[in-house]
């Protein structure tokens, strides 16, 4: 174990009492939260989103936690790393990496964000706009700058994706953080509902809802393969990571599963075990806003602005030379 993976570890042990703090301030009493599914016959007949949450380089797992942990101390996998040393269940750093999230923290943050490709003054009003929708009842708002920027996004080939909350701080300047391909000022409405707010509710952290265990418990893994590889090319590495992984069970923040989420994917009755579907979110619902409010709690007085409107598939890990890696600084 290197200097560097040590001093991760004793990080993240010192931490534990914070992060155990929090869980006791912040956990909510499922029992109050019932779920209110949508009627099957009011699902979409459409495909399955092709968005997926792209991931660092291995090299790069260990700095990025560090630099989770230094913008917001609580995303330490407090529970998870408590019950692994009260068991004295051999781990590694990258192991307690993989478990970090990627929340910015309960501060005020303005994230600034441009568009790599030449993009017209009303379609980035209107993406920014869509962004912006998350600020109702959080403390993150998205500028609009023309200088280097904390969230970069491209419209070009690839599908819908986007780095996942703090990750995009090692992200090198010149290459995206988000992809919204083919999106213009005809892209109807819904797209935008659905695609672009997604997409930033993962630059915000969240990761997708249907990667909870009570989710992922009713796909069948060989359907799920098929379909996958058939609609979008993925191989079984990819719909493992993207589709099949189930979130952890001891995260911090856990919420009932809801199926009308708008993290959470549409997925065809013909892939599950029960031949219902899996409904999927068009846009963010009342428990995403919940959600979203209880990570990023709004100040009782807000002295930050308001966010205006207007203000200027692959599941494959990104790579990059070692020589462009990002030294983040927090």
């Amino acid at each position: 174990m290197s200097a560097d993976d040590k001093e991760l570890l004793q990080t993240l042990v010192k931490i534990l009492q914070v992060a155990g703090a929090a869980v006791n301030g912040n956990a909510s009493d499922g029992d109050e939260q019932k779920d209110n599914p949508v009627a099957a016959s009011a699902v979409p007949q459409g495909e399955a989103p092709s968005c997926s949450i792209k991931t660092l380089p291995d090299r790069l797992f260990v700095p990025a936690a560090q630099t989770a942990v230094k913008v917001n101390p609580v995303n330490a996998p407090a529970l998870a790393v408590s019950s692994m040393l009260a068991a004295n269940v051999p781990f590694e750093p990258m192991a307690i990496a993989v478990m970090t999230s990627k929340y910015w923290g309960p501060t005020p943050r303005q994230l600034t964000v441009n568009f790599l490709e030449s993009t017209p003054a009303d379609l980035r009003a209107r993406i920014l706009s869509h962004m912006n929708a998350w600020a109702r009842v959080s403390c993150v708002t998205f500028v609009e700058t023309q200088g280097a920027a904390d969230v970069r996004i491209s419209r070009g080939p690839g599908g819908y994706w986007s780095y996942l909350g703090t990750d995009i701080l090692h992200i090198p300047k010149d290459r995206p953080t988000m992809n919204l391909e083919g999106f213009t000022m005809n892209t109807a409405e819904s797209e935008y509902l659905r695609v672009v707010r997604h997409e930033t509710g993962h630059t915000l952290g969240f990761p997708h809802e249907h990667m909870r265990q009570e989710l992922v418990a009713r796909i069948d893994p060989q359907k799920a393969y098929d379909f996958f590889y058939r609609q979008y090319g993925w191989n079984k590495t990819a719909v493992d990571q993207q589709v099949l992984t189930a979130l952890d069970q001891q995260s911090i923040f856990a919420t009932p599963p809801d199926q009308t989420s708008i993290m959470c994917y549409q997925l065809p009755g013909t892939i599950t075990k029960d031949g219902q579907p899996i409904q999927g979110g068009l846009d963010i619902n009342g428990t995403d806003y919940a959600f979203a409010a209880q990570i990023y709690p709004k100040p009782a007085s807000s002295t930050m602005d308001k966010p205006d409107a207007a203000q200027k598939p692959s599941a494959d890990r990104d790579a990059w030379s070692a020589s462009e890696d990002v030294e983040v600084t927090v």
